[in-house]
């Protein structure tokens, strides 16, 4: 089968989906109902699987009609976004610009760049997803992700650039260092109570140590508390339930406000590489282009 062939009654499967109907996709498309289900049935034989499931109520897509659906979406955007390259327009940047984004960091150190970026370029459509699992750019039709952690070899399909290391240091509310005082040495920091940070599932993260020599030492101290997410943590800890070992980037309003202090300051540990990463497919595209020099102002090292 040619491309062409595999390229058939793609715009006809998208509209029904996202019609909702049979019926509804042939208004938009202007063609007759009969020629909508000809078109599916079609699609569907050439494919050797069932794309809906077909009720007098209801059309539902299947599990493979559904994981085709994000893929034919996927290929037309392309075609439209490669067709756009070839036009002397295209030179500003323009179209959807898929973007996934680490939650807490996203919302709170890559957003409010994101919007100046938006203003700057009105013929680019961000679409914005915020969360903490990996995900894959390709699989996912993303075009830019921001990653915190991750290894430090890519495959040739991703481009990717070094933003810097976190900083993780110990804090505390001041209330609760007038209560507790506030430590001189790691056997003091490690018999305060420990606001914790735990994973889905239910490990718990370690306190890092710097050692003059030798490797950073892993704690896993007793908790007071445990919480699956980082602003939480820090308003766990502001209330005054113990330490927690955090990214400076999440705490430094409150280091400048006062609501917590930095403790023990020459326990300062590096913690996870942050990363921008693209697919090199796409690379070319001036809306990425823009929005990887846009991130850029995002390096913390």
């Amino acid at each position: 089968m040619n491309a062409t062939e595999r390229l058939k009654g793609l715009e006809t499967f998208i509209a029904v989906v996202e019609a909702g109907s049979f019926t509804a996709a042939a208004q938009r498309l202007n063609l007759t109902n009969s020629a909508v289900g000809k078109a599916i049935a079609r699609l569907e034989e050439r494919l050797g699987s069932r794309l809906f499931e077909r009720t007098t109520r209801r059309l539902e897509l299947t599990d493979g009609g559904n994981a085709f659906y994000k893929t034919s979406v996927r290929i037309l955007d392309e075609l439209a976004e490669a067709e756009r390259a070839l036009l002397r327009h295209d030179e500003v940047p323009s179209g959807p610009l898929r973007l996934d984004l680490p939650a807490t960091f996203g919302r709170l150190r890559v957003l409010p760049g994101l919007l100046d970026f938006a203003h700057a370029y009105p013929q680019v459509t961000a679409h914005v997803s915020f969360t903490d699992r990996f995900v894959d750019l390709v699989e996912d039709g993303l075009d830019v992700v921001v990653r915190i952690g991750g290894s430090d070899t890519w495959p040739d399909s991703l481009g990717h650039l070094y933003l810097g290391h976190e900083e993780l240091i110990f804090c505390a509310s001041p209330a609760y260092l007038a209560q507790q005082g506030a430590p001189r040495s790691i056997g003091e920091l490690l018999r305060l109570q420990a606001v914790l940070y735990g994973r889905a599932d239910g490990s718990l993260g370690p306190w890092l140590l710097p050692q003059a020599r030798g490797p950073v030492l892993r704690q896993h101290p007793a908790a007071r508390m445990v919480l699956g997410q980082a602003e939480a943590q820090v308003a766990a800890v502001a209330a005054g339930y113990g330490v927690a070992q955090l990214a400076t980037w999440l705490v430094e309003r409150q280091i400048r406000e006062g609501t917590l202090v930095n403790i023990m300051p020459e326990l300062v540990t590096p913690g996870l590489a942050l990363h921008i990463v693209w697919q090199q497919a796409r690379g070319h595209l001036p809306k990425v282009q823009a929005v990887i020099a846009h991130l850029e102002s995002l390096r913390i090292s």
